[in-house]
């Protein structure tokens, strides 16, 4: 059965990246039914920061060869690592689960909202996502769209190019947890400030078109 597990970053009330995920979540439904359909505002519904027994738990984990999240009950001590592992283990059960992933995130301070890197720090459990029998990513035939909204423009070519500390992330940060290179697709609709912020007037024809872009590509991508 198809699955997909749609994530929400953004706390904007007027959010690009929320129209253009709820596009592609909409036309993946459309076609796979919603049987297999799970989603997430990170937003309205922060996953905790880690704690200092989420870190304790997972140093141990890796001290004893980096175990299957299904042995890391048999290493927990105190109530607090229970706690911690509790608040984890469905996150990394649902990452695992998916064949999927849809992240909408917002470029915030020319990188991803907290409230995505407080999902990241938590699924980040060592040994989480290693095949103990063969040593190879369990991600790695995981399907990844991030759906990006930026104020100014990002792309290759353009003067904030090297201000671009969300794309090169999240491609590094997923390419690392072993999902393969291609399994990483981007949809970035830039310079979305151009119609709010009166320096940037001269580029809303320059957003009107990246957003139409987009919004394709997010019909394309959840048709396949």
């Amino acid at each position: 059965m198809a699955s997909l597990l749609h994530l929400d970053s953004s706390h904007s009330g007027d959010s690009v990246t929320r129209r253009l995920s709820a596009r592609f979540a909409d036309a993946w439904r459309e076609r796979h039914g919603t049987s297999g359909y799970r989603y997430r505002d990170l937003a309205a519904d922060p996953v905790p920061p880690i704690s200092p027994a989420y870190c304790a738990l997972g140093r141990r984990v890796e001290k004893n060869g980096f175990v299957p999240p299904a042995k890391v009950d048999a290493l927990i001590e105190t109530e607090a690592e229970e706690r911690e592992w509790g608040m984890t283990l469905p996150l990394v059960e649902q990452l695992t689960g998916a064949g999927t992933v849809l992240i909408g995130a917002p470029m915030y301070n020319f990188s991803v909202p907290a409230s995505l890197k407080a999902w990241i720090d938590r699924i980040t459990f060592p040994g989480a996502y290693t095949d103990p029998d063969t040593g190879e990513s369990v991600l790695r035939d995981k399907r990844i769209v991030v759906v990006t909204a930026r104020g100014g423009a990002y792309g290759p070519g353009t003067p904030q190019e090297n201000f671009d500390f969300q794309e090169p992330y999240l491609r590094a940060y997923f390419g690392k947890l072993g999902v393969a290179e291609d399994g990483v697709t981007f949809v970035n609709a830039e310079m979305t400030l151009a119609g709010l912020v009166p320096h940037l007037a001269r580029f809303r024809g320059m957003a009107a078109e990246s957003l139409a872009v987009a919004w394709e590509a997010v019909i394309d991508l959840a048709s396949r």
